[in-house]
């Protein structure tokens, strides 16, 4: 597995993730997820430059009893290679708030409906420079 995983820091509700970092600048695309493990991924979040047929847009997903569900598409996009970035993540029982770096906001279903996750993986071409619980 690639990346950076976090297994031991509690993500609960109420609770805000920051994750600041900054794309390659031969970034296609990288994600970030959450849940209780790699096949029980409550938010997939995946900011795409150009891969998989999308150009410059936010898909977010999850992944459940070994399949994707139904992605979201954000039209804001407000990533760049080469550029730091901060992402702030609340969520309740309902939903994952996504505050996206130009203060845009995604509001993603929380699906598996749990009040608490402690699997975090982060992927692609970026470097995470600050991972944050508070």
């Amino acid at each position: 597995m690639d990346g950076v995983l976090v297994q031991n820091m509690s993500f609960k509700v109420g609770q805000t993730l920051t994750i600041t970092g900054v794309p390659k600048a031969d970034s296609t695309n990288f994600s970030i997820n959450i849940g209780h493990s790699a096949e029980d991924i409550a938010l997939h979040m995946n900011p795409r430059f150009d891969a998989h047929g999308d150009q410059r847009t936010v898909v977010c997903n999850s992944f459940q009893g070994g399949s994707w569900c139904e992605e979201m598409r954000e039209s804001s996009f407000p990533f760049n290679q080469n550029e730091n970035f901060q992402i702030k993540i609340t969520f309740t029982n309902e939903e994952f708030l996504v505050t996206l770096p130009d203060g845009s906001q995604i509001h993603f279903p929380n699906r598996p409906g749990a009040e608490k996750y402690k699997y975090m993986h982060f992927d692609g071409q970026v470097k995470i420079h600050g991972i944050e619980v508070k």
